[in-house]
């Protein structure tokens, strides 16, 4: 299967989210980020432009009757780079998730222009 996109972490985010999941939610972010990877268009019901932010997507993972999130972006098209993780436990994204991830992504564009 061709992969149209890469999927890299920016530091120990993601993965400290992801050590802390049952491994059925794992299962889940590892079918997720394969369709993610080989699916020309990926439908909303997995990744999700977030509004009224620059450039900020959500990975949406639904397993039982929860719901995870997994903020990323994109550089340079293909590549998806991964931030903070979290359960969603509200109709409204928190604010300071959103705080976290918009310094996570200034910090990588600005680590990468040194």
């Amino acid at each position: 299967m061709k992969a149209h996109r890469q999927i890299v972490f920016y530091g120990n985010y993601f993965i400290d989210f992801y050590i802390e999941q049952s491994e059925k939610v794992q299962e889940k972010i590892e079918f997720v980020f394969k369709v993610i990877r080989t699916v020309q268009n990926v439908p909303k019901k997995f990744l999700d432009h977030l509004t009224s932010t620059n450039g900020l997507y959500e990975i949406r993972i639904e397993f039982e009757s929860n719901i995870y999130r997994i903020f990323c972006c994109f550089d340079k098209g293909k590549l998806v780079v991964l931030f903070n993780g979290f359960q969603k436990k509200t109709q409204k994204t928190p604010k300071v998730e959103i705080d976290l991830v918009l310094r996570l992504k200034d910090e990588y564009f600005n680590s990468k222009n040194k």
